[in-house]
């Protein structure tokens, strides 16, 4: 899950595995698996920035898990 903010200010967390595309059109639109749009006030580059943290705090928790 990321954090993100509506164009009109409001915070949003989305689910990073149904994120399908990331487009700048000029604003930031995701679009999800269910074919769902969302308009967001941070940039492309931020979005994926908070997707690829997301998936790696995933990781970490999942290798820290398997070793206990």
């Amino acid at each position: 899950m990321i954090y993100v903010t509506r164009l009109g200010g409001e915070p949003l967390v989305v689910n990073a595995d149904l994120l399908e595309t990331v487009e700048e059109t000029p604003d930031t639109v995701l679009t999800l698996s269910s074919g769902r749009r969302i308009i967001v006030q941070e940039t492309a580059v931020e979005v994926i920035n908070r997707v690829v943290e997301f998936k790696a705090r995933v990781v970490a928790f999942a290798q820290a898990m398997s070793a206990h």
